[in-house]
């Protein structure tokens, strides 16, 4: 039986959930947070301190509106996560916006943002951003606004450490842009933006496998990913067209970006560089290129937010041949661990981080027993992983094992149409 099947069984012929559905609703959100509504964080985290074992809630956002053609969710989906064995329950679908691909929680876990994955917001030629409050008792969302993202088809948000500004990457537009965030948590408008100029990488990616195919994001400046340092005071971005990872200084009073010196670093040509990561002892940065599937080692200087490039290896096992589209990397919580997905091939390679160096080495992989590994995300607990598998309309869940070393599957699949990107409340 095929997922979507399993999905469109759980509706009425109307589209109303069905009985089942709305008492597995009501049980999850029973079990979510004790009667008494709190608001603010410190009681939630206090809740779990005292229960190790209550649910947690995590929010998943899709791709919409293409149903057959690869936008088969319907928004963002409310889910509540058991810590003992990293089962997932579907509570509810909480916004129809239309795709939420990636999303970003509040530092003070008050606010949601999700960036809407479109190039026609208000009739014109940019994606836009939702703003949202959260419930923290029931996970409902309450929108708060919606503001242009300045660019097209954005593909990356996060909010700034102290909570100030959300920073965005459009890819389409190839430009980036930092929003306020205001005293209600809505956004206003944007106090930055820039677009990316300057030469493109060549399309063949200089470190790509033999026989790759992986060729589609050299045609113009596609700007990926954008985040702050865990201090906030520098603030970077990747532009995978140009081949380029850029450095700029954060003006908190005026929320303006300047160049840093040097303004950016430069990866091999046409490798692509999409997603990063800072390491837990905040002097290791991590990029993973999308065209080549390597990970980059850089030692960064959080003094100046300058990076000075160490070390690239593939993603890939030994002698693999063919096309492959790399996506997400993430830190295990110790630091030991970097992870990454390859998309394609469809696993989370594991490698390891030399704790005296940073250097990383190659050391297993798992498949993602899905098809097109969007992105994945690591629980709070650092317990479970779970791997938002696109195309195959499901998220999979692996306990990490050995310390982080191994990742064995939970025997779960979740079904979620065109899943993007999953975040936990904490």
């Amino acid at each position: 039986m095929k997922l979507q099947d399993t999905q469109h069984r759980q509706k009425s012929a109307s589209g109303a959930v069905s009985r089942r559905g709305l008492l597995q609703g009501a049980a999850a959100i029973a079990a979510l947070r004790p009667s008494s509504a709190r608001a603010d964080r410190g009681d939630d985290k206090d809740d779990r301190s005292n229960n190790p074992h209550a649910p947690i809630l995590a929010y998943v956002g899709t791709y919409t509106g293409a149903v057959g053609a690869g936008g088969n969710g319907q928004g963002i989906y409310l889910f509540s996560m058991d810590p003992g064995n990293g089962a997932l329950t579907q509570v509810k679908v909480v916004s129809t916006v239309p795709s939420p691909s990636w999303m970003a929680i509040h530092p003070q876990g008050g606010f949601l943002y999700a960036l809407n994955e479109i190039s026609n917001f208000n009739g014109g030629t940019t994606g836009s951003v939702s703003a949202f409050s959260i419930n923290r008792s029931t996970g409902d969302l309450t929108l708060l606004n919606v503001v242009s993202s300045q660019g097209a088809g954005p593909a990356h948000l996060s909010v700034d450490p102290l909570g100030q500004y959300v920073f965005v990457a459009n890819y389409g537009g190839g430009s980036i842009a930092v929003l306020p965030v205001m005293p209600d948590g809505s956004l206003g408008n944007a106090t930055f933006t820039q677009v990316d100029v300057g030469a493109v990488g060549p399309t063949q990616a200089t470190d790509a496998p033999p026989g790759s195919f992986a060729i589609s994001g050299h045609d113009a400046p596609h700007a990926h990913m954008i985040q702050a340092d865990p201090a906030g005071r520098y603030v970077f971005h990747t532009d995978l067209g140009q081949d380029r990872i850029y450095s700029w200084v954060l003006n908190r009073a005026s929320g303006q970006l300047t160049p840093n010196t040097p303004p950016y670093v430069t990866v091999p040509p046409g490798d692509g560089p999409r997603h990063f990561a800072f390491h837990p002892n905040g002097k290791w940065f991590y990029s993973i290129q999308e065209e080549a599937s390597t990970m980059e080692f850089f030692e960064y200087n959080p003094a100046t937010g300058t990076l000075t490039f160490q070390q690239l290896l593939s993603t890939l096992p030994q002698g693999f041949v063919g096309t492959d589209f790399c996506s997400e990397i993430r830190i295990s919580a110790d630091g030991n661990f970097v992870y990454g997905a390859n998309r394609l091939h469809d696993t989370i390679a594991v490698l390891a981080v030399d704790k005296k160096s940073g250097m990383l080495t190659w050391i297993s992989e798992v498949s993602t027993l899905g098809d097109y590994p969007r992105s994945f995300t690591i629980d709070p607990t650092g317990n479970f992983l779970f791997s938002c598998n696109q195309r195959g309309d499901a998220i999979t869940s692996f306990a990490v094992n050995g310390d982080g070393r191994q990742l064995r599957f939970t025997g779960q699949y979740t079904p979620v149409g065109s899943p993007a990107v999953i975040v936990f409340l904490t």
